[in-house]
């Protein structure tokens, strides 16, 4: 329910900036038609952006005959973490990473790359995966998905009204400096509410991965891999579409610059500390 809740805040929210951004491009008749372009943008989020953020990395379905191994995994953690069985899919880059997609449980879809199925163990692998499906049991898959589709159509509106101008309610030209700063401050917007619900979300899938790998050290271990290896080797369909990186179990932007500042993911030294921590405090562990 409070998934649900925080999903319903989002959507209000890339709804207003829909709207200011289209008053500043056509007055009050384009916030008027910016308000039912966000509104079939949030139907269409709901129903489809998994399949469109899917499709944006060229994802293919995998099953127990073509990777059975990983399938299987998968399977595994699934029935530990007592969820219905998700579609699985592997995307052909060899930057490590992986993410989870889909409206709800029944609904879902965990991918991964080939570069981390060749980086990591398998036990470490097991432990992203368990993070992975920690998501769909938090049900903030739809969350990530719906505020990566909607940030990058809140991008291309601002683009949209830097080079065409905007009108105010009489019709008038407005400054181009505004619209200059609508470009620049419009996604910048919707980064900080991505980053806003991504954060927390983060810790939250960490915490449940470990619990459902029973490893809590193995994706310790596997984050550390991750972010390492992909410092220097950049997931090339998350360049062209930087607003599905808070989905990544590890960001795979550079973390120079207003990228950094604005990072949907947390600290990489808090997350492996609380792992840590996590796994010293279970019973049997060596003090």
């Amino acid at each position: 329910m409070f998934n649900m809740m925080k999903t319903a805040i989002l959507m209000a929210a890339i709804t207003a900036l829909f709207m200011a951004i289209g008053s500043l491009i056509g007055g009050r008749q384009g916030m008027m038609m910016a308000l039912v372009v966000a509104v079939g943008m949030n139907f269409f989020s709901y129903w489809f952006s998994d399949t469109m953020v899917l499709k944006m990395y060229n994802a293919q379905q995998v099953d127990e005959t073509s990777a059975p191994q990983f399938y299987r995994m998968v399977a595994e953690l699934a029935a530990n973490a007592q969820l219905p069985m998700p579609r699985v899919f592997l995307i052909n880059d060899e930057s490590p990473n992986a993410f989870a997609t889909g409206r709800n449980p029944e609904h879902a879809a965990v991918a991964a790359t080939t570069g981390i199925l060749r980086v990591l163990s398998e036990r470490e692998l097991r432990g992203v995966m368990a993070h992975e499906l920690a998501h769909v049991k938090h049900r903030d898959i739809l969350i990530s998905t719906v505020s990566a589709t909607m940030a990058g159509a809140i991008s291309m509106l601002a683009n949209f009204a830097m080079f065409f101008g905007g009108r105010d309610s009489e019709g008038r030209s407005r400054n181009p400096i505004v619209g200059i700063l609508v470009m620049l401050l419009a996604p910048l917007a919707a980064s900080l509410i991505q980053m806003a619900i991504s954060r927390s979300r983060e810790f939250e899938a960490d915490r449940g991965g470990a619990e459902i790998s029973g490893e809590p050290q193995a994706l310790a271990s596997a984050l550390q891999k991750i972010h390492r290896v992909a410092q220097g080797l950049p997931l090339e369909a998350t360049e062209r579409h930087p607003e599905t990186a808070q989905m990544m179990i590890v960001n795979p932007l550079s973390a120079g610059g207003l990228r950094g500042m604005f990072s949907t993911h947390p600290p990489m030294e808090e997350r492996v500390a609380r792992l840590l921590a996590m796994a010293n405090r279970a019973p049997g562990a060596t003090r």
